[in-house]
């Protein structure tokens, strides 16, 4: 035997066991099995529901379309699904609350520390209707709870022991724009002179929303 030589390869495209098996096209019963594994796995919202399963449709093929190649003169078996109408099934039956998952979404983004412009996006790539999104924006105690939240845990302004400097400011109020604060509340929050005054600040808007609801 050559000394370079290689010895055979004895295995084939149909013995490998680490060659992935292709799926089986999808068929109407196979899309409400994916939806339902889908909204019992995640909260979500109609329109990440429809998109999963029209990601999944490409990856996978409909099976009505090979129905209707084998058929003469195609027939109803290549219709292609009705996607809304599976995902209107499941918002029907409670699976799916595009109010309940918006208000869950933006609270805890508010809690992460992100303001009313990155909650609007984050909705807004969901698929939450504008409606929805105005009835659960932030009012401004929200706004500076989370804007709080950002600079606590960036240790921007008073929270970062020694008080900025102008260019470490305008560093951290670009910081908070990013996050999706109002110019106003960040340069308020970055600019306080001590932790006391940063949580006064915050603190001001508490007491006038509950002097308005009394």
């Amino acid at each position: 035997m050559l000394a370079n030589s290689q010895p055979p390869d004895r295995r084939s495209a149909g013995s490998d066991p680490r060659r992935r098996r292709v799926p089986a096209p999808l068929d109407e019963a196979g899309l409400e099995e994916l939806a339902l594994s889908y909204v019992a796995r995640f909260a979500t919202s109609a329109a990440r529901l429809e998109r999963y399963l029209a990601r999944k449709l490409r990856e996978r093929g409909w099976a009505g379309e090979r129905a209707q190649d084998r058929a003469e003169g195609g027939g109803e078996g290549g219709a292609a699904p009705d996607l809304a109408a599976i995902v209107a099934r499941h918002v029907a039956l409670g699976h799916i609350d595009d109010a309940a998952f918006a208000r869950g979404k933006a609270g805890g983004l508010l809690r992460r520390g992100y303001g009313p412009r990155r909650v609007a996006q984050a909705l807004g790539e969901a698929g939450i209707a504008e409606a929805i999104r105005h009835d659960i924006a932030p009012g401004e105690a929200a706004r500076r709870r989370a804007a709080l939240a950002l600079a606590r845990k960036r240790r921007f302004g008073p929270f970062g022991g020694a008080l900025p400097d102008r260019a470490a400011r305008e560093k951290q109020i670009a910081a908070m724009l990013r996050a999706g604060h109002m110019l106003t509340d960040a340069r308020e929050l970055v600019g306080a002179p001590n932790e006391d005054a940063a949580l006064r600040w915050a603190d001001e808007a508490e007491d006038e929303a509950g002097d308005d609801n009394s």
